[in-house]
């Protein structure tokens, strides 16, 4: 029996059907022959690139197989993508940090058995994948705008980080201030640098995960964050992700303040939950939703009125135009959306309690630009 044909009734056996009996009998095919390995990697290869063509990301296919897995077939997937790369076109700057993101150690050599199983298993996943929005291919043609100072990302970097660790809400505040002020001003120089240059970039677009539990509350934090920052989010509940589009600056800072906001909500979640479970309430799942759900809305309101003593009204027809592209990339992207509305929110002491932590981590109003 040739390598070949080995890996394929293995996978004919596999694959296409769900039970454990059929996982059983492609495992135990695959284990009876080491030589089928070569050609069964390879086949993992060409399911990755198959994924690549389906609109998704290598952030993305980490994320789901995370969600849906387990850390063995994280790191079988890391191999297959690092594998992939050698046979892949050009990518962008997003895609080559999304590479540099994954798991480094290769999986662990166990038995044949449950080495194979688990590589069927991933392979279950991989060709069942839904198609996605493409990211990397609506962007119109053409040179790139300058881009802005780098350093800038680097310092938002370290003061959401300090804003994170600090155990004082007062330095957290002053902290993430400043970093809101340093993000504003640095969307609104690469802003100045489009509109004098002679090619302004197309906006672009990425995904964001946005996990269980608490997803809804979650997301409606996300969309406040993109909103502030001239970006706009769609919601993909099944899937665990929001995609953001919006230009490149813009699309860095959004990451970089929702990561921050995130960690300080839950430290702040956890802090009050704590206190109320001493005064013998015992209703933390209500509670948490409420909290996320009054600290996303809190922050959105805060966050707005810094972007607006941001700009000046010689400011507003470059922003207004780049509104305006982002809208239309959006609208490409997904024609047909809906609305949601918040369940779960329920809890009075859960939502005034999420409203003080977003005050306490409110955003600084700075001098309107010159």
């Amino acid at each position: 029996m040739t390598t070949s044909s080995t890996v394929d009734r293995a996978l004919s056996a596999a694959l296409y059907a769900a039970t454990d009996d059929a996982l059983d009998a492609g495992a135990s095919m695959l284990a009876a022959d080491p030589t089928a390995d070569a050609e069964l990697a390879r086949r993992g290869v060409e399911l990755v690139a198959a994924a690549w063509q389906r609109g998704w990301q290598p952030g993305d296919l980490t994320r789901v197989v995370r969600r849906e897995l387990d850390d063995l077939h994280l790191r079988l997937a890391a191999a297959l993508i690092r594998a992939q790369v050698p046979h892949d076109r050009p990518r962008g700057p997003r895609w080559a940090a999304q590479l540099d993101e994954l798991t480094a150690d290769e999986a662990p050599a166990d038995d044949r058995f449950s080495y194979a199983t688990a590589v069927l298993e991933l392979y279950r996943l991989l060709l069942r994948l839904p198609t996605l929005e493409t990211l990397d291919d609506l962007a119109a043609p053409g040179p790139s705008a300058p881009r802005g100072d780098s350093r800038t990302l680097g310092r938002i970097r370290a003061l959401l980080a300090k804003a994170e660790a600090t155990g004082f809400p007062e330095e957290a505040e002053a902290l993430s201030a400043k970093a809101q002020e340093l993000m504003a001003r640095h969307s609104i120089d690469e802003a100045l640098i489009a509109a004098h240059g002679p090619a302004p970039d197309a906006p672009g677009a990425c995904r964001i995960g946005v996990e269980p539990p608490y997803e809804q509350a979650k997301a409606v934090l996300l969309d406040a964050v993109a909103t502030a920052n001239h970006c706009r989010a769609v919601w993909n509940e099944p899937l665990g992700f929001s995609t953001v589009v919006g230009f490149e600056a813009d699309l860095e800072v959004v990451e970089l303040l929702y990561t921050s906001l995130l960690v300080q909500a839950t430290t702040a979640m956890t802090r009050a939950e704590a206190a109320q479970r001493a005064g013998g309430r015992k209703r933390t799942k209500t509670f948490r939703q409420s909290f996320l759900a009054a600290y996303a809305h809190r922050i959105g309101s805060r966050l707005a009125a810094v972007a607006e003593h941001q700009v000046t009204e010689d400011l507003l027809p470059v922003l207004a135009t780049r509104d305006v592209a982002v809208a239309d990339r959006l609208d490409r992207m997904f024609p047909d959306t809906t609305t949601t509305r918040l369940r779960g929110v329920s809890d009075a002491a859960g939502w005034t309690e999420g409203a003080q932590a977003a005050d306490r981590a409110q955003m600084r109003h700075r001098r309107p630009l010159s």
